[in-house]
Protein backbone atom coordinates (compact mmCIF):
# COMPACT_ATOMS: atom_id res chain seq x y z
CA UNK A 1 0.00 0.00 0.00
CA UNK A 2 1.57 3.27 -1.39
CA UNK A 3 1.65 6.57 1.48
CA UNK A 4 -1.01 9.53 0.56
CA UNK A 5 1.87 11.60 -0.57
CA UNK A 6 3.56 9.09 -2.95
CA UNK A 7 -0.51 8.67 -4.02
CA UNK A 8 -1.05 11.91 -4.63
CA UNK A 9 2.10 12.28 -6.47
CA UNK A 10 0.83 8.77 -8.97
CA UNK A 11 -2.49 10.82 -9.30
CA UNK A 12 -0.77 13.96 -10.32
CA UNK A 13 1.27 12.06 -12.55
CA UNK A 14 -1.88 9.94 -14.17
CA UNK A 15 -2.98 13.35 -14.71
CA UNK A 16 -0.98 15.04 -16.51
CA UNK A 17 -0.01 11.67 -18.57
CA UNK A 18 -3.77 11.54 -19.48
CA UNK A 19 -4.23 14.95 -20.24
CA UNK A 20 -1.07 14.94 -22.84
CA UNK A 21 -2.70 11.78 -24.28
CA UNK A 22 -5.37 13.87 -25.19
CA UNK A 23 -8.05 12.15 -22.96
CA UNK A 24 -10.45 15.68 -22.70
CA UNK A 25 -11.04 15.49 -18.44
CA UNK A 26 -15.15 16.22 -18.77
CA UNK A 27 -15.42 12.23 -19.99
CA UNK A 28 -16.63 9.90 -17.48
CA UNK A 29 -13.93 7.73 -19.07
CA UNK A 30 -10.81 10.24 -17.94
CA UNK A 31 -11.92 9.35 -13.93
CA UNK A 32 -12.19 6.15 -15.05
CA UNK A 33 -9.11 5.87 -16.70
CA UNK A 34 -7.28 7.56 -14.09
CA UNK A 35 -8.63 5.77 -11.44
CA UNK A 36 -7.66 2.51 -13.34
CA UNK A 37 -4.25 3.78 -13.69
CA UNK A 38 -3.70 4.55 -10.28
CA UNK A 39 -5.13 0.91 -9.05
CA UNK A 40 -3.12 -0.51 -11.85
CA UNK A 41 0.07 1.08 -10.62
CA UNK A 42 -0.51 -0.08 -7.06
CA UNK A 43 -0.94 -3.64 -8.14
CA UNK A 44 -0.09 -4.61 -11.61
CA UNK A 45 -1.76 -8.06 -11.61
CA UNK A 46 -4.95 -6.62 -11.77
CA UNK A 47 -4.65 -5.29 -15.48
CA UNK A 48 -4.17 -8.75 -16.17
CA UNK A 49 -8.03 -9.21 -15.40
CA UNK A 50 -9.81 -6.23 -16.13
CA UNK A 51 -13.26 -8.07 -16.52
CA UNK A 52 -12.87 -9.82 -13.52
CA UNK A 53 -11.18 -6.96 -11.30
CA UNK A 54 -10.81 -4.11 -12.44
CA UNK A 55 -14.24 -2.96 -14.19
CA UNK A 56 -15.80 -4.43 -11.11
CA UNK A 57 -13.99 -2.95 -9.04
CA UNK A 58 -14.58 0.54 -10.70
CA UNK A 59 -18.26 -0.14 -11.62
CA UNK A 60 -19.04 -0.13 -7.57
CA UNK A 61 -16.69 2.70 -6.59
CA UNK A 62 -18.50 4.83 -9.22
CA UNK A 63 -21.69 3.14 -9.09
CA UNK A 64 -21.88 2.49 -12.09
CA UNK A 65 -21.94 -1.06 -14.18
CA UNK A 66 -19.47 -3.11 -15.79
CA UNK A 67 -20.42 -2.45 -19.52
CA UNK A 68 -20.37 1.39 -18.79
CA UNK A 69 -16.85 1.18 -17.57
CA UNK A 70 -15.63 -0.30 -19.96
CA UNK A 71 -17.47 1.60 -22.85
CA UNK A 72 -16.82 4.96 -21.21
CA UNK A 73 -13.04 3.88 -21.26
CA UNK A 74 -12.97 2.90 -25.01
CA UNK A 75 -14.32 6.10 -26.14
CA UNK A 76 -12.18 7.81 -23.81
CA UNK A 77 -9.16 6.30 -25.79
CA UNK A 78 -10.90 6.59 -28.86
CA UNK A 79 -10.73 10.22 -28.83
CA UNK A 80 -7.48 10.25 -27.07
CA UNK A 81 -6.07 8.21 -30.42
CA UNK A 82 -7.55 10.50 -32.28
CA UNK A 83 -6.19 13.80 -30.81
CA UNK A 84 -3.18 13.20 -28.63
CA UNK A 85 0.38 13.93 -28.70
CA UNK A 86 1.98 11.28 -31.39
CA UNK A 87 5.20 11.51 -29.96
CA UNK A 88 3.84 10.16 -26.40
CA UNK A 89 1.93 6.98 -27.95
CA UNK A 90 5.52 6.37 -30.16
CA UNK A 91 6.68 6.51 -26.62
CA UNK A 92 4.27 4.44 -25.23
CA UNK A 93 3.73 2.36 -27.45
CA UNK A 94 5.88 1.89 -29.51
CA UNK A 95 3.69 2.71 -32.48
CA UNK A 96 1.59 5.54 -33.88
CA UNK A 97 -2.23 5.99 -35.73
CA UNK A 98 -0.16 6.73 -38.77
CA UNK A 99 1.55 3.56 -38.89
CA UNK A 100 -1.53 1.96 -39.77
CA UNK A 101 -1.98 -0.05 -36.64
CA UNK A 102 -4.56 0.28 -34.49
CA UNK A 103 -5.22 2.04 -31.06
CA UNK A 104 -4.33 0.08 -28.20
CA UNK A 105 -6.77 -1.95 -25.81
CA UNK A 106 -8.25 -1.02 -23.11
CA UNK A 107 -6.23 -3.03 -20.69
CA UNK A 108 -3.00 -2.25 -22.98
CA UNK A 109 -3.08 1.81 -22.44
CA UNK A 110 -4.24 1.16 -19.08
CA UNK A 111 -1.01 -1.02 -18.07
CA UNK A 112 0.81 1.20 -20.43
CA UNK A 113 0.33 4.28 -18.62
CA UNK A 114 0.49 3.03 -15.11
CA UNK A 115 3.81 1.46 -16.12
CA UNK A 116 5.38 5.28 -16.86
CA UNK A 117 3.70 6.30 -13.73
CA UNK A 118 5.57 3.84 -11.70
CA UNK A 119 8.88 4.48 -13.81
CA UNK A 120 8.08 8.22 -12.93
CA UNK A 121 7.53 7.51 -9.38
CA UNK A 122 10.65 5.63 -8.89
CA UNK A 123 12.89 8.57 -10.33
Amino acid sequence: MQDEKTSNKAERLATQMLLDMGVPAHLKGYRYVRTAVIMVEEDMSVVGSVTKLLYPELAKRYNTTDGKIERAIRNAIEVSWARGNRSTFERLFGYCAESGQGRPTNSEYIAAVADAVRIQLNN
